[in-house]
């Protein structure tokens, strides 16, 4: 018997750099993994120019390629559109996929301001659009089995959060200029601190108040690679911040992308009055779980494997390892599933607005040194 053929869906994707090929890889390898209710066709690829793009386009296994991501937008073969381009870019490209009646998945940061985060949320939402916003850490399946067993109480009553994104790329004072250091990128705080704020977030719910102080390390870079000349330093190279979520609990957060000697700390401890979880990206197939109870203190570690959805996907086997790519398409499993009219897992375009109002918060709160509240929201 020949089986049924799936339906196709047109993906376009905006940007071909590293997130970009993230994003085909994922596109190219979800329905091999995943029982998917339509198929991913890699269809049309904008880029800067029509020369790049169409030189992506072929790497990547798109059908075309185009300088004017307008016309992968207006294109009738498009369902869901992919935005891997500049921050700058994501309010204007995502405003007009909503327009168009597409699906948009999203970059993080959804903008550079909350102002504007809020304007592409309202946009999205009246359209009527599915949106999903790229914070791919989130699919982990120990953050998923963290979270539950927060719900269940099995930690008892939450009293404590300390969370921390911290890497060493922007250790080397004389690392140049970048999208990353020009202040619509945001600096630390919006860079690798939304992803601390979000996996916070998912953990604990909202948060109700903030106060932070943001550091610039390194008063000057290059301007460019190998430049003499030395431009002044506007954003943040480190973070600190206390936060108060709406249930009560306290806690902390840091962001510091010149952490000498760290790669990828991504890590957290939540606290419990029976127990205490713990878990770091840099080992992001373990959650370590603290028992209280007597004769069992200590922390066990809990090893990723089929038990934890959807890792069975990959391997039958415990102790194989799922990856940051691996991460990547179950987000685009997820995405397909609610594009299909399936249940939407998040985050959405509004669930990003409410990290990009925190990044700014604590901004602001760094600025006048106060206690800045997060509620309410627009």
């Amino acid at each position: 018997m020949t089986a049924k053929r799936k339906p196709k869906v047109g993906i376009g994707l905006v940007g071909s750099g590293f997130m970009g090929r993230c994003h085909a890889n994922a596109f190219r390898s979800v329905a091999g993994l995943f029982d998917v209710a339509a198929e991913p066709e890699l269809r049309v690829l904008a880029d800067a120019t029509d020369d790049l793009a169409a030189r992506a386009a072929a790497t990547l296994g798109f059908a075309r390629g185009t300088g004017d991501w307008n016309e992968l937008v207006d294109a009738d073969d498009v369902d869901i559109v992919a935005i891997t381009a500049p921050n700058v870019l994501h309010a204007p490209i995502a405003n007009a996929a909503a327009a168009a009646g597409k699906t948009v998945y999203c970059e993080k940061p959804l903008s550079t301001t909350a102002e504007a985060a809020l304007e592409m949320t309202r946009a999205a939402e009246a359209a009527g659009v599915v949106t999903l916003v790229g914070f791919n850490f989130l699919r982990n399946p120990m953050i998923r089995l963290a979270r539950e067993i927060i719900d269940s109480g099995e930690i008892g009553e939450v009293t404590g959060f300390r969370g921390r994104h911290a890497e060493n790329y922007m250790a080397d004072p004389d690392a140049p200029h970048s999208f990353r250091t020009d202040p619509q990128g945001g600096g630390a705080l919006a860079d690798i601190g939304s992803h601390i704020i979000s996996m916070a977030r998912f953990l604990l719910g909202p948060i109700d108040e903030v106060q932070g102080e943001c550091r610039t390390l390194h008063a000057t870079r290059p301007a460019e690679p190998g430049s003499h000349e030395r431009l002044p330093v506007e954003v943040d190279d480190m973070t600190h911040a206390l936060v108060r979520f709406a249930s009560g609990v306290s806690g902390s957060l840091e962001a510091n992308w010149a952490a000498t000697g760290r790669t990828m700390d991504l890590s957290w401890e939540i606290t419990g009055t029976r127990g205490a979880l713990a878990f770091s990206q840099e080992a992001m197939n373990e959650l370590l779980l603290y028992s209280n109870a007597p004769g069992r203190r200590g922390f066990t570690r809990i090893e990723a494997g089929p038990a934890h959805p959807p890792y069975g996907r990959f391997c039958p086997a415990p102790g194989h390892h799922l990856g940051f790519n691996d991460l990547k398409v179950i987000e685009v499993a997820d995405l397909l599933t609610a594009h299909a009219g399936g249940p939407a897992v998040g985050p959405d375009f509004r669930e990003a607005y409410e990290v990009q109002r925190t990044v700014e918060a604590i901004q602001s709160s760094s600025a006048t040194r106060r206690w800045v509240s997060l509620r309410p929201g627009p």
